[in-house]
């Protein structure tokens, strides 16, 4: 996580673009950089069509950094026969040999004409000098900035995208059904959007997500927890229902509410920004924004309150009571009313 933050300060002080994923376009050098595999890899490929669409003879190569035999790199950027365009896209650039860090500084001096070379760097110290080099100009290159996407307003922005980019229309509780059944995978993600794209016509809606990935998102814990936070206690209560109707475990959906407001309690009444108080309580910024966000309206006496009857909940649902349908959705009202018993 440190590593990817100064990832983030280093790129913020480039003296070259820094573009988003979808801005990719060609350059001498194009080093692609942050933790998000998915992003990169789109971004990759995106360079990769566009110069097969202004050439198709485009020569495309790669090569494993941490792999790397001295020489190779000239040998692939040497001009061929037929002078045709080469892309050489290059993985595992964090884990770079000293021999492959050495030749590319090397080669930022005089790039080969009528060659990409992509550079995939996923995060860390190593090969910071190469870095450093193309950042302050060397190789006329560009930066690709490919952070995690970890808020939920960053995915739901990602599937906005996804639609319009296709002229297509989705409905603000579309966007939301989408992102909470499938917020742990981008990937993921954007396969349930190109689905919905290809096998519906109309404007989507949170009807037609629920149509295609309903057991998804009925049986998702944090959905349910999400809502009765949020105090929509008739929704969180059909949606509880719906989960344990599509063979839901009573356990996972406790533990969802357990970590959500030992989250908000953490957070509760604590002072200073996002990031610093992430490292000081041991959490992501985003996370610490969200909590803050759950915790509009609610009172340290409904906080304490509200994991007092989660701990019975709990109990309740392992077995010393009778009905763990029940002891849910009376922690569920509960909750949904700020821990207002």
């Amino acid at each position: 996580m440190e590593a990817a933050r100064l990832d983030v300060v280093a790129a913020s002080k480039s003296s070259i673009p820094v573009l988003q994923w979808h801005q990719v376009r060609p350059a001498p050098v194009v080093l692609v950089t942050g933790p998000e595999t998915f992003l990169a890899d789109r971004a990759s490929r995106a360079l990769r069509d566009l110069l097969k669409t202004e050439d198709p003879s485009v020569e495309v190569s790669d090569i494993a950094a941490d792999q790397y035999q001295p020489g190779e790199l000239m040998t692939l950027a040497s001009p061929s026969l037929f002078a045709e365009p080469r892309l050489i896209r290059v993985a595992n650039v964090e884990k770079s040999t000293d021999a492959f860090l050495a030749e590319t500084i090397a080669y930022l001096e005089q790039p080969a004409d009528d060659t990409y070379l992509l550079l995939r760097h996923g995060g860390g110290v190593r090969g910071k000098k190469l870095l450093d080099a193309i950042r302050g100009g060397a190789g006329g290159g560009i930066e690709i900035a490919c952070a995690e996407l970890k808020k939920d307003t960053d995915r739901h922005d990602f599937v906005s995208a996804e639609f319009a980019a296709a002229g297509r229309r989705i409905t603000a509780t579309g966007i939301r059904a989408l992102v909470t059944a499938f917020q742990d995978d981008l990937a993921e993600l954007a396969a349930a959007c190109q689905q919905l794209l290809a096998d519906s016509s109309d404007e989507i809606t949170e009807v037609t997500v629920d149509k295609y990935y309903s057991g998804r998102v009925e049986t998702n814990a944090f959905r349910v927890a999400d809502t009765a936070i949020a105090g929509r206690e008739g929704e969180a209560l059909v949606l509880l229902r719906h989960a344990i109707s599509t063979g839901a475990d009573p356990v996972p959906i406790v533990a969802a509410f357990a970590s959500k407001v030992r989250t908000m309690a953490k957070v509760s009444g604590a002072r200073g920004g996002g990031g610093e108080l992430a490292r000081k309580l041991g959490m992501a910024p985003w996370q610490v924004d969200r909590a803050r966000r759950d915790l509009q309206g609610w009172t340290d006496e409904g906080l304490a309150n509200t994991i007092t009857v989660i701990a019975d909940t709990d109990e309740q649902i392992k077995g010393l009571g009778r009905d763990p349908v029940y002891a849910l959705e009376r922690m569920i009202a509960v909750i949904a009313r700020r821990g207002d018993r």
